[in-house]
């Protein structure tokens, strides 16, 4: 009961990163989306956004060298509902 008690924070912490994870596997990157277009995503996100193709933000999320701040970038645009 101790430890459960010490570690109460961190699981609360990972039960908010789990739900957070969770919603950007549910957001999905319209497949008409033009990469180039979204301001204040880095080149080296356009280029791998550009190569993969994924379809959603977790996925994106999870290809190498695009980091989480381009996915914020990304959720930013998306939320907006700017034209894609």
């Amino acid at each position: 009961m101790e430890i459960a008690v010490k570690y109460e924070g961190n699981s609360a912490r990972q039960d908010r990163q789990i739900e957070s994870f969770a919603q950007l596997e549910n957001q999905l990157i319209p497949a008409s989306l033009d990469d180039a277009r979204v301001r204040g995503l880095r080149n080296e996100a356009i280029a791998k956004l550009s190569k993969f193709t994924p379809r959603s933000l977790g996925q994106a999320l999870r290809i190498s060298g695009i980091t989480p701040a381009d996915v914020t970038v990304l959720a930013i645009h998306l939320g907006r509902g700017q034209k894609v």
